[in-house]
């Protein structure tokens, strides 16, 4: 009844984007294009007082990262809505980029933070296949086209390789999050050495504002009367509900999974 009455205040209303999971493409993983509609609907439904950002991931994909937390970061800006991150159990690496989209992060005690660093992991197999007689043929037209193939032995210029690729991308997330946190972090501190730490450790080096719980920090900020509103970020697609890509899923799942158990989760 009180939407009929026009002088009546309405209680300051707060969508909850829940950002859960790895940070990628296809599958359950988090990216800017399963997002977009989401993140848009939580910044233009109603007169929202503020946008919440509930965060449980180990990170991922750095472009998707970029991408979701510009998104954010954009809209808010637009619209000048102030964004609040409350992490669960882990925001690291990518899961990290996102928190720094907020205006202020939000830990648990036990909360794991940071891994402000880039990784590059395969496997080697050369030794694998010449016990099993096999031979690898590879023909390439352009000297780097056969970089970092497992079934060949690693070489020097390989090994350089990745590391002239990873050390911009790193000193991008460093200039990423002292763009966002600037003064807040604590000077002279290394942060950036992707070494993680618990909730109140992270408070005290800056990387996060306070250890607070969603529901209750927001009810201080707006209100016993906030009313929080989840937002929808993941639809099933049709061949999802009759089971018909369960194979991708259960890849996906157990992806995810030794993400998360890098941080004893």
């Amino acid at each position: 009844m009180r939407k009929f009455i026009p002088f009546l205040k309405k209680p300051p209303l707060v969508p909850v984007i829940r950002l859960e999971g790895q940070i990628g493409q296809g599958g359950r993983a988090l990216n800017d294009a399963g997002l977009a509609l989401a993140i848009e609907r939580a910044f233009s439904r109603g007169k929202p007082a503020a946008v919440a950002l509930a965060i449980n991931s180990p990170g991922g994909s750095p472009v998707q990262s970029s991408l979701i937390a510009a998104r954010v970061r954009r809209l808010a800006d637009e619209k000048k809505i102030p964004v609040h991150a409350f992490v669960e159990d882990v925001a690291a690496s990518g899961g990290y980029w996102l928190a720094t989209a907020a205006d202020d992060i939000w830990v648990d005690a036990s909360s794991t933070i940071g891994s402000i660093g880039v990784i590059m992991a395969g496997f080697g197999l050369t030794d694998l296949i010449a016990r099993h007689g096999i031979e690898r043929r590879v023909h390439t037209a352009g000297t780097s086209k056969s970089f970092a193939d497992p079934f060949r032995p690693q070489s020097e210029e390989d090994v350089a390789r990745i590391r002239a690729l990873l050390t911009p991308l790193h000193q991008n997330f460093i200039a990423h999050v002292k763009a966002r946190r600037g003064a807040r972090l604590e000077a002279g501190a290394d942060l950036f050495n992707a070494d993680i730490w618990l909730g109140q450790q992270a408070v005290d080096l800056g990387l996060v504002d306070g250890v607070a719980h969603l529901k209750p920090k927001l009810r201080e900020i707006y209100g016993d009367k906030v009313r929080l509103l989840p937002v929808t970020t993941r639809k099933r697609g049709l061949l999802s509900r009759f089971g018909l890509n369960l194979g991708e899923a259960a890849l996906a799942a157990a992806e995810e999974r030794a993400m998360f158990a890098r941080y004893g989760l």
